[in-house]
Formats: C-alpha cells, structure tokens, sequence
C-alpha cells in the first residue's frame, strides 16, 4: 500500500531466534491471562484470587498434579498423531475418531477374557501388554483407511477423518449405553468398569503410556531431523511434485504417516480410558475427552512442529482445563471459563506466531523519474 512518498508493504521475516520465540511464548501466555482476567471478576473474588486456585490445583495441589500430568501425557500422544502427518503436509483432523477406535479396542481385550462378566479376572503380561497394543492397531486402522483415500482416490483428508469422528462417537455410544456390549452393571450409560488384573502398573504414579509418550516425542523429533525417513516426508510436505521426481512414493507416505498419527491416538484413547487411575472405564461425556484432543494440533502448532516442544505446550494447556474447571466450581462461575481460557491461550499463540513470521515495512519510495520537455525545432 502506497502513502504519499512512503510504501508500506508485509514481508516475511528471517526465523526467529530460541531465545526470541520463547520471549514469545511466555508474552502470549500473560497476554491471554490478562486477557481472560475478566472472567473471573466476581463480587466475592478477583482475578487473582482465581489464578491462584486454579494454578495452585493444577501443580500444586497432588491430585490436581496427577490430573494435570495425565492429561497433559492424553495431550501429547494427540500432538504426536497430528504432527506425523502435518510433516508430510497432510492434516489429521480425525483424533477423536482415532481416539474412540483406540479406546473400543483396549476395552475389547478384557471383555473377551470374561471379565467384564465375572467383574475381575487374572491378566497376566500378555493379557495388560495387548491392551495398548490393540488399542494402537484399532486407530493405525482407521488411518491407514485415511492415508490409502488420500494417497489412491486423492480423497481430502480433512473430510474423511471429520465424517469418521462422527461414526466412532455414535459407534462408542452404541456400545456402552444399555444393551450395548459394553455397558456397566447399572447400566448408566458408561462401560463397565476395568477390573484391577487388567490395570497396568503406575511406576513413579505414571502408567507405562505415559513413559512411552515422552520418548517417542524425543524419537520423532530425532527422525525427521536425522533420519533418511523423515527427510522424504519433509521433502513430500514441503513439495511433493519434487518428491515424486525424486522417486519418493507418495502412496507410502501418505498411508504410513496417518498409521503411525492413527496408532498414537489409539494409544491416547488406552492412556485416558485404561491407564488412568481413577477413571478405567469409558465415561458418560467420553465426548469431552475427544474434543479435548483438538488440543493437541494446537500444541503442534505452537511448538512449530517441534515434538519435544510441545511437551511444555500439552502441560501448560493440561493445568489450565484442569486448574480452570476446578476454580470455575469452587468460586461459582459460569460453564465454560476453562475453554475460554484456552481459546485465548489459542488465539494469543497464533498471533505471537503471526508476528515472528512477518514484519511490517515503511519505506520511502523514489521519486517517479520526471520527463524531458521537448526540444524546440531545429536545437541540437
């Protein structure tokens, strides 16, 4: 856009510095509390007061802490699920889809033992390692479904995973409400309850899925910077016209980064549904739970693709909801401050982003080259 003599004009800027996009961060996280302040303004208490409830739950408290932890390892298996695929430029929006099939399939395991009949039952290693292990496979199914529509029909993505995110939510309520397979003993909407032999071990009070979340966050980022895959899945993202000259197979690509998205939601539907303690049965509002993964891109996004990056992002966001939804009862606000909290969290991220990535520029403009008057006739 032009000003007079000045020009001004939107570029995109170098890539920021650490240092500069952590300064970033932590300016988004205080805008979006200062931001969200006003919803904690009540007669009896202010903003600070709720802070301090909320925050001191969340990680202070020691079972807000576990709450917020596990939460935070459910965020981080759906960060990884989405952020495979969004390296090969593809999106999985089918995280909750994934998550309902991971949770059916672990819950699966235990009802064809006979214990949802008998109410306990003896599981032995075989019986608590196949747990994950079908839940895994059950939501690498459903995204290999994905990534062969895409790679063979070039069906998009984002439609088939939002239509399958339908089919499982209403397949899972068919299943756990009365009469359904995996209906509990009162028959109150929810599965029944996981009996005890099937619980897996809480080393240092965190179940085995939440080790394996951490260390494949710090695997994954190793393969796609190190590793010859990782590279032709960058290189299909960034330009798959390039990749197909360069003889990488977009049929591969496409089908194994939306089973290996696919297995880690499973293993995220096993973590919240099976692994928990506390919880070890599929609730009533298991729907909370699968828009709960959407956190998950979000995380990705924030942390610029990076998965060990986005450990720090999936438990900030964990103790918010955590430490939100515990102040919202315990002062008496209306439904809904913990997602407003993170929607502004959300936004203020992506501003942050927008601002690291463009910058805004006022130049002054030459002057326009005047023209010659002409020469009068016969003048050398």
């Amino acid at each position: 856009m032009r000003i007079g003599a000045y020009r001004l004009s939107v570029e995109r800027a170098e890539a920021p510095s650490p240092p500069r996009v952590a300064l970033g961060a932590l300016l988004a996280v205080a805008l979006a509390l200062l931001l969200a302040s006003v919803l904690f303004w009540t007669p009896e208490s202010g903003p600070w007061t709720a802070y301090r409830i909320a925050f001191g739950y969340a990680f202070a408290n020691p079972s807000g802490l576990g709450a917020t932890v596990h939460r935070a390892v459910y965020l981080l298996l759906c960060t990884l699920a989405f952020l495979i695929p969004l390296r090969g430029g593809l999106w999985n929006i089918g995280l909750p889809g994934q998550v309902y099939a991971g949770a059916l399939a672990a819950f699966a395991v235990p009802f064809w033992a006979g214990a949802r009949e008998l109410g306990s039952g003896t599981a032995g290693g075989v019986a608590l390692l196949s747990m994950p292990l079908a839940a895994a496979l059950a939501g690498a199914s459903l995204g290999a479904l994905v990534g062969l529509l895409r790679a063979k029909l070039a069906v998009n993505e984002i439609l088939v995973t939002m239509m399958l995110n339908s089919v499982m939510f209403w397949l899972v309520s068919d299943f756990i409400k009365e009469g359904g397979a995996f209906m509990s003993a009162t028959a109150e909407g929810e599965s029944f309850t996981l009996p005890e032999a099937f619980r897996p071990p809480l080393p240092l009070g965190l179940p085995p899925s939440a080790f394996l979340g951490l260390a494949a966050a710090v695997v994954v980022d190793f393969v796609f910077s190190r590793a010859a895959a990782g590279y032709r899945v960058r290189t299909f993202g960034l330009n798959p016209q390039a990749a197909r000259y360069a003889g990488i197979d977009p049929v591969r690509v496409s089908l194994w980064v939306f089973v290996l998205g696919g297995a880690f939601s499973g293993l995220a539907g096993y973590h919240y549904f099976a692994a928990v303690p506390g919880l070890y049965k599929i609730p009533t509002n298991y729907g909370y739970y699968g828009d709960l993964s959407f956190y998950g891109i979000i995380c990705a996004l924030i942390a610029r693709g990076s998965a060990v990056g986005a450990v720090p992002m999936a438990l900030l966001f964990a103790g918010l909801s955590v430490g939100g939804r515990f102040a919202q009862g315990a002062l008496r606000l209306p439904f809904g401050v913990d997602y407003a909290i993170l929607g502004l969290l959300m936004t203020t991220f992506v501003f942050s982003h927008l601002v690291d990535r463009y910058r805004v520029v006022w130049r002054r403009t030459a002057p326009a080259p005047t023209s010659a008057p002409p020469r009068p006739e016969g003048a050398r």
